[in-house]
């Protein structure tokens, strides 16, 4: 299956036995980061999911193994990027230029701050979006503290990392936490998009991108710890945001089989995982497995991430 990347970002059961202790938090300057700790192992990375994307390069399955480490429970939050931006005075990327990508269905039908994409009409440039006015300067995050930060470059979610004493989780770290425990499955729960009808993460639910019929209660972005959590504990590893990888992206896998890093250089970084956009109609990422990629200077109201450290 062939398809128009620009739609994501515009530009089993082996490890039954290798199960993290429970979550708990660690201290961050003067807050608290609920994490959970990841005894590694080996697992089976990529898929050849049928109704995937050939370009994206999710095969052939291949092993991989992971030392153990700490990943947060949920995608940073509007409040947890505040705090950062609070004590170092950190400009992001979309601040510095002035504008970003939003969906324009969150837009009002009068608002003029505004520019087109033309291949991709649902994205709108709009002057002054940023994590903290998410959909513009008439937009704000104070009702959103819990809500994933938005509109965060991969250099920006680097400083964070940094800031916090951790680093992005490379790809082969993000899929080994997403599948949970679980081997072989399309999603962190297991294959069944909504098992007992009951919502397991955000993706669009209706005719993208005219109609989403808000099933779930949530139009755009959910707070974190809305969904059930994988077998790790870890909420919202798929839908809600695409998060940043590490890794450079490429389509050639014959790296190493030990804590793989991918390619020393690249033009895009991997981003997993889908968003609140997705929807099985053109743009089915929502999977453990999925990929995409997108430039490391590139911020979008659908992208944000979560931090690993080292044990």
């Amino acid at each position: 299956m062939t398809e128009d990347k620009s739609c994501c970002a515009p530009q089993n059961t082996e490890n039954a036995n290798i199960r993290p202790k429970r979550k708990t938090t660690i201290d961050v300057g003067n807050f608290h980061k609920e994490v959970a700790i990841l005894k590694g192992g080996t697992f089976s990375m990529g898929s050849t999911y049928p109704l995937g994307y050939s370009q994206d390069g999710e095969g052939p399955v291949r092993k991989k193994k992971v030392s153990p480490f700490i990943i947060d429970k949920y995608a940073v939050t509007n409040g947890q990027y505040k705090k950062f931006v609070r004590e170092t005075g950190y400009i992001t990327e979309a601040e510095d230029i002035g504008w970003s990508f939003v969906f324009a269905g969150l837009l009002p039908d009068d608002f003029e701050d505004t520019r087109g994409v033309q291949a991709t009409p649902w994205w709108r440039q709009v002057y002054k979006a940023a994590w903290h006015s998410p959909e513009g300067s008439h937009s704000t995050i104070n009702q959103r503290l819990d809500h994933p930060a938005v509109h965060i470059s991969w250099n920006d979610a680097s400083a964070y990392a940094q800031w916090v004493g951790g680093r992005l989780p490379t790809e082969a770290e993000w899929e080994f936490a997403a599948q949970g425990g679980l081997t072989n499955s399309i999603f962190p729960w297991g294959d069944e998009l909504e098992p007992n009808n009951r919502h397991q993460m955000n993706v669009w639910q209706g005719t993208f991108p005219d109609n989403n019929l808000v099933n779930d209660g949530w139009y755009g972005t959910a707070p974190v710890g809305t969904y059930p959590t994988n077998g790790y504990g870890l909420g919202e590893m798929t839908g809600n945001v695409w998060e940043w990888t590490q890794d450079w992206f490429t389509t050639d896998h014959n790296d190493e089989g030990t804590n793989p890093t991918g390619p020393d250089k690249g033009e895009a970084k991997v981003i997993k995982g889908g968003s609140y956009l997705c929807h099985e109609s053109y743009c089915n990422r929502y999977r453990t497995a999925a990929r995409s990629s997108t430039t490391p200077d590139s911020a979008m109201g659908h992208l944000g991430f979560r931090t690993v450290r080292e044990l």
